[in-house]
């Protein structure tokens, strides 16, 4: 007889136990895993959000909204910056270790009689799934890990609302070498019965998104730059142009809601905009000096953090905490933030693909940078704290997995 878990660290050795396969797409293993479970995600409701930049902040946005509406929402979101447990909510609150310990007992004798384990993700999503189930939630702000078609969250049926937001050049590996099949990918979550919303596109990727929805029957709403005026009827707790734009996308996943029978007040909406938080996105940590931190790590999202530094901070140059992973476009990253920077301080993540901070820091030399080679992210959070004046600016950015050590130090 299999022993039982006991503890918050077996539970996490069980559901880490496969993460040497690393990210494999497809949907057959947590088809597999979740009818052995007895397929809780077909007895919930969902709003899936698919895209390259603005998900987090996109889905943050509508589980405040609608917790605000009165509904018992789950929230499932990757990758986490505190704790595990955060990427699994219900109404703000995060999957506590006992609640986690009891999900893995209640999986692992399935997955063990599983001759092709699934991956730590599909595990993740297996473990939210069956958690908002027994919980018993009105509905589930369901975030896409990688692409769309392929990915273990796209196992539901037909979501209530299928939401794209902003889609840029990231996994190219994984969901093709042009915009137009990494847009293909994310489409993949549109099904027949569901809405759909799309996040500002460029013409190409707006006809790959139109030409999947007319195939499902699905109406959907395309939002354009101008549509920014909605967002700015209310007040947008995050900070940027872009998350006006992601606003947008909310306000209008709320609308299509409503039309489908959807219970929730204007004041519901008003509040739960204004109310949002979301960790490590343009996160304001504290003040004198200014110390900023900010998840982007591809093009897209490094452009939207430039610009809102310079529109929160015309005047003054910014000491940037950086560090980022080996397989990401750090060339242009550097060359965005140079214009920008007092100073570098270049840190190794801490993630295997992570690059090596002295390589860094010379790559940034010969860019003409200042650059300090920090061998740790505490040391590099003291050095950003003495070389800052008071009123001066910090920015911690280039990568998920920093700027959650950073916090950590932080606070």
């Amino acid at each position: 007889m299999m022993e039982e878990i006991r503890n918050i660290d077996q539970a996490k050795e069980f559901i880490f136990s496969t993460a040497y396969k690393g990210s494999v797409l497809g949907l057959e293993r947590i088809q597999d895993l979740l009818f052995r479970i007895g397929s809780p995600q077909n007895q919930l409701k969902f709003i899936h959000v698919a895209g390259t930049n603005g998900k987090g902040s996109t889905a943050a946005m509508l589980s405040s909204v609608l917790v605000e509406a009165g509904f018992r929402v789950g929230l499932f979101t990757s990758p986490y910056i505190d704790c595990f447990t955060e990427m699994i909510q219900i109404n703000h609150i995060p999957l506590d270790d006992n609640g986690l310990i009891a999900l893995a007992n209640k999986i692992r004798p399935h997955l063990s009689l599983m001759v092709d384990k699934p991956t730590e993700f599909e595990i993740i999503t297996s473990l939210a799934f069956l958690h908002f189930f027994r919980q018993d939630c009105d509905i589930v702000v369901l975030e896409v890990g990688m692409g769309g078609r392929l990915d273990s969250t796209n196992v539901i049926d037909a979501p209530e609302v299928a939401v794209i937001t902003n889609i840029g050049m990231d996994h190219m590996e994984f969901l093709g070498n042009t915009i137009e099949k990494i847009a293909a990918e994310k489409a993949g979550i549109i099904k027949s019965g569901a809405a759909c919303v799309c996040y500002p596109q460029k013409e190409s990727v707006e006809d790959v998104i139109r030409q999947k929805c007319q195939e499902q029957g699905v109406q959907a709403v395309f939002l354009k730059e101008a549509d920014i005026e909605i967002a700015k009827r209310y007040t947008i707790s995050l900070f940027g142009h872009h998350q006006l734009l992601n606003a947008c996308v909310a306000i209008s996943t709320i609308y299509a809601l409503q039309e489908r029978g959807w219970n929730v007040p204007k004041e519901a909406l008003q509040q739960g905009l204004a109310k949002t938080k979301w960790a490590g996105r343009f996160e304001i940590l504290r003040k004198n000096p200014d110390f900023i931190i900010d998840g982007a790590h591809n093009s897209q999202s490094i452009d939207a953090a430039a610009s809102t530094l310079q529109m929160l901070y015309p005047n003054k140059k910014i000491t940037f905490i950086i560090g980022v992973l080996a397989d990401k476009d750090y060339e242009y990253i550097i060359k965005t933030l140079l214009p920008l920077a007092k100073d570098f301080i270049a840190v190794t993540p801490d993630n295997p693909r992570a690059l090596l901070s002295n390589v860094l820091a010379e790559y940034i030399h010969c860019q003409g940078g200042n650059a300090e080679d920090c061998k740790s992210i505490e040391k590099g959070v003291e050095q950003a704290l003495t070389i800052a004046e008071k009123d001066g600016v910090i920015c911690a950015i280039g990568s998920l997995y920093l700027i959650g050590e950073v916090r950590k130090n932080l606070l």
